[in-house]
């Protein structure tokens, strides 16, 4: 094979492994660090931040929990694709041009950083340091002392080696010693250690019957917390020692305060079971779930702060930069909480710890905030939540929904009998009954799961005997109001879907 057959062919990876080790000596200082992001990390939030809505529901849709790894394989195939190019560029000759983008790269990645939160004028150093690495991996890899006279660059095949090798180290290294110097080692043996206070007045004990063990595919009354959704804005979770944790609650109140978390959970607690919801949740969607959470009541908290009477907004602040408003008004007794524990144990990461807020009936991006570190009493005149300028409603109590989960749209059944199951869910009100039709038959009444709270999903079931050929079935359900689930389809955006929920099977 000719010379410069050869050079093209490694061109690209030369590309590819300089920019590659540029990112991960980048992602190193950020993470030796630790109040830094990697240049990725800031990028990516800030397109989480600018995403037009329709996108963020479409990905939510198709990726559900799994959005976050959705949008770090698109950065990470850009990366490559930039990567091959600066490589043929350099190779070729274009020594200035490969700088000039590699130095485009590390200002799109500067100017991400400062709007991260908590950032300051070094935030800017893990992209930098990410430029000068890819510089040095370009230059050592093409050795600019053996560039020929027609303007190519000779690359080894023992430099490829060499380089790749040191940038696969650097892979590992930044990957096992990333994850000590993030603490997430640390943080996890915060939250083991953590004693959970135990409530005022305990609930009844969660090892009620599950029809989940006798219903295949039914929902388990209480979502394991491995098994729960999540949907939030951070690419990376934020690890919070609870020893340095502290709420902050102030803005138009009288006394404003601030308390850490020994305090918090020195305070009366008490249990709540509650089925939160995302927004983007489409009709028989996957995104809600149902638990036990223990906290604090966040009534009893706000009224210390003793809001002044033109507040009319509690609006949330997490860690990562998040937040969440709803009105006042919604402390009207009902159990809303800063969390601290799920399902009999302190928050797990994903899920918010140290704490969190849980408010019964409200969609959770007006106020389910994680990683929670400030309450500020304001006005909705004034201010507004992460979500809402970016084209989601103010207000948005969850809607009354009801969902098949067996069987699954379009799969293939044996005739005879079985099961047709799912759950339903009103809060506050309740599910006073679900109804299921089949072949836009009679309406017929489900049996329902235990009632454990009008803030929680019911579960429910009939038995079907399905005969040969394809059939359309589909649920409803009635709130203790005696208000009947619509069955007027609305898409997720703004303040939630709504319709029936009906799925085709064939059985043959």
């Amino acid at each position: 094979m000719s010379p410069s057959r050869v050079r093209s062919l490694r061109a690209p990876w030369a590309g590819i492994v300089a920019l590659s080790g540029g990112l991960l000596g980048g992602d190193f200082a950020a993470q030796l660090v630790g109040n830094w992001n990697s240049p990725v990390t800031s990028i990516g939030n800030r397109i989480i931040n600018h995403v037009p809505s329709g996108v963020k529901s479409w990905v939510i849709t198709v990726f559900g929990g799994n959005d976050k790894k959705f949008l770090i394989v698109v950065i990470t195939a850009a990366v490559l694709v930039i990567g091959m190019y600066i490589g043929k560029m350099f190779i070729n000759g274009g020594v200035t041009t490969s700088y000039a983008i590699i130095g485009a790269l590390a200002v799109i990645g500067s100017i991400a950083s400062v709007f991260d939160e908590q950032a300051n004028f070094f935030s800017i150093l893990p992209s930098l340091i990410s430029a000068g690495v890819s510089v040095a991996l370009l230059k050592w890899l093409g050795r600019e002392s053996s560039v020929k006279t027609e303007g190519s660059v000779e690359i080894s095949r023992r430099d490829v080696f060499k380089v790749s090798s040191v940038v696969a180290s650097m892979a590992v290294v930044s990957t096992i010693t990333g994850r000590y110097l993030k603490e997430r080692t640390k943080i996890q043996l915060d939250r083991i250690s953590v004693s959970l206070p135990k409530p005022a007045k305990s609930l009844k004990a969660t090892d009620l019957i599950d029809p989940a063990d006798s219903v295949p595919g039914l929902s388990k009354l209480y979502t394991p917390n491995a098994e729960f959704f999540r949907i939030d804005t951070a690419i990376q979770v934020p690890h919070i020692l609870t020893s340095e944790w502290s709420l902050k609650i102030d803005g138009l109140v009288e006394n404003p305060f601030e308390i850490s978390y020994d305090q918090l959970i020195s305070r009366p607690t008490f249990e709540l079971d509650n089925t939160i919801s995302c927004v983007s949740n489409e009709v028989g969607g996957p995104l809600v779930g149902n638990a036990r959470w223990l906290g604090v009541r966040l009534d009893d908290l706000i009224a210390e702060a003793r809001p002044l009477a033109r507040a009319d907004q509690i609006m949330s602040y997490s860690k990562d930069g998040f937040s969440a408003g709803f009105p006042t008004a919604v402390l009207d007794g009902r159990d809303a909480m800063i969390a601290i524990a799920m399902n009999g144990e302190a928050l797990p990461l994903e899920h918010g710890f140290p704490a969190r807020i849980i408010v019964p009936g409200l969609y959770g991006y007006v106020s389910a905030t994680k990683w929670l570190t400030h309450i500020e009493l304001t006005r909705f005149d004034k201010k507004q939540g992460y979500w809402v300028p970016r084209g989601w409603a103010a207000l948005a109590p969850i809607k009354m929904q009801s969902r098949i989960d067996t069987p699954t749209d379009f799969s293939d059944l044996s005739p005879g009998k079985m099961a047709i199951a799912g759950v339903a869910w009103a809060p506050l009100e309740g599910i006073e009954k679900v109804e299921v039709r089949i072949d836009k038959g009679v309406w017929v009444s489900a049996v329902l799961g235990p009632e454990i709270a009008n803030t929680t999903w019911r579960q429910w079931w009939i038995d079907w005997d399905a005969p040969v050929g394809k059939h359309e079935i589909s649920v409803r359900a009635v709130n203790k109001k005696g208000v009947t689930q619509t069955s007027v389809p609305a898409s997720v955006d703004p303040d939630g879907a709504q319709g029936w929920h009906t799925i085709n099977v064939e059985s043959a």
